[in-house]
């Protein structure tokens, strides 16, 4: 199957590991391909700047990061193809990418915790 979307994640990330883990999950379509940024064979960007963000790529398309990455892995999902597609009216993607700025800057807590309960 051809796929339509390609995701960079980090690995070591819990986080990311969990987001993906259920994208996976609800990819029934098998039209994302999820790469692993340690072990990805080229990368659009260099590594660090790939893991400080989220990053997607449609078909030929830009790539885009943050919360325009996410509604692309969205538009990808039967399930979550409503919420990928709401996320192009500029307003709602405006205010899902000041809210994952946010959650950037508590990221690295919530990796701490993560890893912690892991242990």
């Amino acid at each position: 199957m051809d796929r339509n979307v390609k995701v960079w994640y980090d690995s070591k990330c819990p986080l990311c590991e969990r987001e993906i883990a259920l994208m996976r999950r609800l990819d029934t379509e098998g039209a994302i391909d999820f790469v692993d940024v340690y072990s990805a064979r080229e990368c659009p960007l260099e590594p660090a700047a790939l893991l400080q963000r989220f990053h997607a790529q449609e078909s030929d398309g830009p790539l885009v990061s943050g919360a325009a990455a996410f509604a692309a892995m969205w538009r990808a999902i039967p399930r979550l193809r409503w919420l990928g597609r709401a996320a192009a009216w500029p307003p709602l993607l405006w205010l899902l990418e000041r809210a994952y700025r946010l959650f950037l800057l508590i990221r690295p807590r919530l990796q701490r915790a993560l890893r912690s309960q892991a242990r």
